[in-house]
């Protein structure tokens, strides 16, 4: 992964994040307790085409952890503040799981910012999650995580990673060793912390709290990909579609076999699909009269079908 880790002070807090190649702005925006690094396997590709700009989160990676606000919008405040530190007004923007949350709220927060989005596996499409998420908003989950975070715990985990995969993985499916290996970096104070208020600013006891569904209709005018997985246990593979049919004229694809994570059971084809996307479609240019109509004329998506095919719209080969 060519993109090095960087630091930048905002507002008092260091924040890491990665950046390389040249060409239009990316912006890549990695989910709960994971970082830039997720991104690693298609990273270069992509700065191959783009200037990717990889932030780890407030609370993630290599950011500082500080006692603060980790609802989804601040986490969009901070990629808008990120960015004016960085000198791009305009990006096309990537979010994976909770950062697709995020790139969402960035999106309506700063409709005159965002080109493009894309989407994969996002939260924000309705209550479902993995159960593991929904028992860390209860009352008495800050002991339980630094108790299975002690160091025998890990280190038993770290030897049985191989056997759990094998006997299924927790309900994890494919992503079980990635999301397995994730967890050990809860056991730093700050990490934990900052992952409780996350979850817990995004979810409760019976799912995700979150939601772009009702506001979905706003995005007409802004090119939009939904990528899902068929086997994501973590949020359900349905979600994408849900996604799909939140979003007017979205595309969507679907990775048969991939789990939460996309961009690691086929970089290729994913770093393929993001230049199609990019390629194919003209930059949304935001037009403060004509958000100011839809609001009025008010045409909210919120009893949207959850069973049933999405319809997949093609994508052309990038030249």
């Amino acid at each position: 992964m060519t993109g090095e880790v960087q630091f930048i002070e905002v507002h008092g807090y260091r924040r890491a994040y990665r950046m390389a190649g040249s060409g239009p702005p990316l912006l890549l925006i990695h989910g709960i307790t994971d970082s830039s690094g997720t991104w690693a396997p298609v990273f270069d590709a992509l700065a191959e085409h783009y200037t990717v700009i990889a932030p780890d989160l407030l609370g993630h990676g290599e950011s500082d952890k500080p006692r603060a606000d980790y609802a989804v919008a601040a986490y969009a405040n901070g990629m808008r503040d990120l960015l004016s530190v960085l000198g791009i007004d305009r990006i096309s923007v990537v979010g994976h799981s909770l950062g697709g949350g995020v790139a969402m709220q960035f999106a309506y927060q700063f409709p005159e910012k965002v080109e493009r989005i894309a989407l994969v596996c996002p939260a924000g499409m309705g209550a479902g999650v993995h159960p593991a998420f929904r028992l860390a908003t209860l009352a008495g989950a800050g002991p339980a995580l630094m108790a299975i975070t002690s160091w025998p715990v890990r280190t038993a985990v770290r030897t049985s990673i191989p056997l759990v995969t094998a006997l299924g993985g927790l309900g994890l499916g494919p992503d079980a060793e990635y999301v397995l290996r994730l967890y050990g970096q809860l056991a730093e104070p700050g990490a934990r912390n900052a992952f409780l208020r996350t979850i817990r600013a995004a979810a409760d006891r019976r799912g995700q709290t979150i939601t772009m569904l009702d506001r979905g209709y706003l995005a007409a005018h802004l090119p939009t990909l939904v990528i899902g997985g068929t086997r994501d246990t973590v949020i359900p593979s349905g979600h994408a579609g849900r996604a799909h049919r939140a979003f007017p004229g979205s595309r969507i694809e679907i990775f048969d076999g991939a789990g939460h994570f996309p961009h690691h059971y086929d970089p290729d084809r994913f770093v393929k699909l993001m230049r199609t996307f990019i390629e194919d479609t003209e930059p949304a240019v935001f037009d403060p009269l004509r958000w100011q109509r839809t609001l009025r004329r008010g045409l909210p998506i919120v009893a949207l079908p959850t069973t049933g095919p999405a319809p997949s719209v093609p994508l052309r080969e990038p030249g």
